[in-house]
C-alpha cells in the first residue's frame, strides 16, 4: 500500500466513510460515471449470472445490485455504511435483503453465494486482506469476486482523492488509501482467489466530455476491474 497523504494535492476537508458517502448520496449517482465501474465489469465477461445469488459489498446507491440483477442473478444481499446509501438502494428495490454492516465483516451466511462483488470500495480501506478474505469467506467453491477499484495510478498522477461537493458547495473528501494491484494480487492469492480476468479504464471522449479538465489525463488508467475465482 502506497501513502495517499504522499500523493495528495487537494488538501480537501476530510470525512469518515460513512458520514461521507451520507452526504453524497443524494447526489452520488448522478456524479458517478458508469465508465468507471460498471462498463469494467461488463468487460469482464463474468459469465452466466442466471439463477445465481450475489453479496454486494458496499452496495452503495444500488447500482451494482442493479447491474447484478439486470444479467439475471436471482437473489441479491447487499451491505454498506452509509445509511443514506442504504436508502436509496432500498428504493431502487434491486437487493432481497439490505444491511448496515462492514465489508470486511459483512455478516451474511458463509459459503452461500456464487457471486461476490464491490465496487468503488477499497480505496476506503487501509489493507486489501480483509475485503478479498470475507469475499472468500462468502463465496461457495467455485464462486467469483467481482471488484471494480479507483486505479492507483491515476489517484497518484491526480493527487485526487475521493471525494464530493456538499451542500455549501464545498469539495469534501471521504478517507482514501491508494492499493497497488500487487496489493490486490497479495490479498488475493493469501485468500485463496484465483485470477480470471483484468481490465482497465482510461480517461477517453466519455471522460472528457464530462470532465473537460481531464484533457491532460487522457489515456492515463482512471480504474481497473479485477475478476477472481475461487477453486473447488
Amino acid at each position: 500500500m502506497a501513502d495517499f497523504a504522499v500523493f495528495d494535492t487537494r488538501n480537501y476537508r476530510t470525512v469518515d466513510v460513512a458520514t461521507g458517502y451520507d452526504g453524497w448520496s443524494a447526489t452520488y449517482d448522478g456524479t458517478v460515471l458508469d465508465a468507471m465501474d460498471l462498463a469494467l465489469l461488463e468487460r469482464l465477461d463474468p459469465g452466466d449470472l442466471n439463477g445465481t445469488r450475489a453479496a454486494d459489498l458496499g452496495c452503495g446507491t444500488g447500482r451494482t445490485g442493479e447491474w447484478l440483477r439486470s444479467r439475471g442473478t436471482a437473489r441479491i444481499d447487499g451491505v454498506d455504511l452509509s445509511t443514506g446509501m442504504l436508502d436509496l438502494a432500498r428504493s431502487r428495490g434491486a437487493h432481497d435483503t439490505l444491511a448496515r454492516a462492514d465489508v470486511r465483516e459483512s455478516g451474511l451466511a458463509s459459503s452461500a453465494y456464487d457471486t461476490v462483488a464491490a465496487s468503488l470500495i477499497d480505496e476506503h480501506l487501509p489493507d486489501t486482506a480483509p475485503l478479498y478474505a470475507e469475499a472468500a469467506r462468502l463465496a461457495r467453491p467455485g464462486g467469483r469476486f467481482l471488484l471494480a477499484a479507483y486505479h492507483p495510478h491515476f489517484a497518484m498522477v491526480s493527487g485526487m482523492p475521493t471525494h464530493y461537493t456538499d451542500d455549501s458547495g464545498q469539495d469534501v473528501a471521504i478517507t482514501t488509501h491508494v492499493h497497488l494491484v500487487s496489493d490486490h494480487v497479495r490479498a488475493a492469492l493469501a485468500a485463496g482467489w484465483q485470477l480470471s480476468g483484468m481490465v482497465e479504464g482510461t480517461v477517453d471522449d466519455t471522460w472528457i466530455a464530462a470532465k473537460p479538465k481531464w484533457e491532460r489525463f487522457r489515456g492515463h488508467p482512471v480504474s481497473l476491474a479485477l475478476a477472481w475465482y475461487l477453486p473447488a
